[in-house]
């Protein structure tokens, strides 16, 4: 198995991303390959290479800024284009950007396509509940969908709930603007009515409920599902800052120290770089998309999801999936 790893996307690379492959190095059984500047790679290392980390030059930078399909046409020598070319040519297993998730998306779009039967990828973010976890898709890839795309997005949710997060018979909720079957706009009712042919399909759920209510697969447009994944990562970091604020310095900040112990499980579930990054789903490939502002926790994390979705062959489950679905509708 061999991860290639975009070495110089992102907004601290390539010190973080480097640092977070070295993190990862020997707790994956296979291979990393750092795309980029060698010098600027070998320049975070401290002595040699570790024997399961390989450097592959790449000459360009795609910007966090740039137009995602004017970028990687232009840079055709970027490490982000290089990276995705790399799975393309049997030469790497998946990909692992922290850089311009648009030209991310497209990249491995144009060159891996997507799977038989997929029309729209989509991005799958893992996020924090009372039960422990679950995934919210499309968060980011696919904003125009019409209601067949969320049985899409529902049926490479539940594979990948299945083959990464280990769960057992996972459900599939709707984001809606209430629980009733009835509810939200003409939109989510059609969504509604075909998810209801499922047995995996446990109904509608409201906003609030995401975070209470035992979830496993939660799907919406990518419109509605990046508002919400940016709204929580706001609140979160938002109550983390007011806590901290609130600590007093000086020698009073001592009496503070027990709850440090107690906010811990807290800040961790809290924390982005626990998730490492989020994978973009349809396709003949693997890409996990990290956050821009990844740190090398994040990186570590997002390499070790990647590697775990080559292992169980996520992609041939998405595919299994959707040849059963096709088999469904055709008897």
């Amino acid at each position: 198995m061999r991860i290639a790893v975009d070495a110089m996307g992102g907004d601290h690379a390539p010190q973080e991303v480097v640092t977070g492959a070295m993190q990862a190095a020997p707790l994956i059984n296979g291979s990393i390959v750092l795309v980029g500047d060698p010098v600027r790679i070998m320049a975070v290392f401290d002595g040699t290479l570790p024997s399961n980390v390989h450097i592959h030059p790449a000459s360009e930078v795609v910007e966090m800024d740039e137009k995602p399909i004017e970028a990687i046409r232009k840079k055709k020598d970027s490490s982000l284009v290089v990276a995705v070319k790399l799975v393309k040519d049997g030469e790497a297993d998946a990909v692992v950007s922290a850089g311009n998730t648009g030209a991310a998306t497209a990249a491995s779009l144009l060159a891996w396509r997507q799977i038989e039967g997929v029309h729209r990828p989509a991005i799958a973010s893992p996020m924090p509940n009372k039960f422990g976890q679950f995934i919210l898709l499309d968060a980011g890839a696919s904003p125009d969908v019409d209601p067949h795309h969320l049985l899409e997005f529902a049926l490479m949710g539940l594979a990948y709930a299945e083959r990464v997060m280990g769960k057992t018979s996972p459900n599939v909720h709707l984001l809606n603007i209430g629980e009733e079957p009835g509810k939200g706009n003409a939109f989510a009712k059609e969504v509604h009515d075909l998810l209801a042919c499922h047995d995996w399909f446990a109904g509608n759920i409201e906003g609030k409920g995401i975070f209470h209510e035992n979830c496993d697969v939660v799907v919406c447009d990518a419109f509605v599902g990046n508002i919400v994944l940016k709204t929580a990562e706001g609140v979160a970091e938002f109550i983390v800052d007011e806590i901290r604020a609130e600590v007093p310095t000086g020698l009073a900040r001592f009496l503070y120290l027990p709850m440090k112990k107690i906010m811990a499980p807290l800040r961790k579930k809290l924390d982005y770089a626990e998730y490492g990054g989020s994978p973009l789903l349809g396709l003949n490939g693997t890409c996990v998309i990290c956050h821009g502002r990844s740190n090398a926790k994040a990186v570590k994390n997002a390499i070790l999801s990647a590697a775990k979705a080559v292992e169980n062959d996520l992609v041939g489950a998405i595919k299994s999936s959707f040849e059963q679905e096709s088999r469904k509708e055709s008897s």
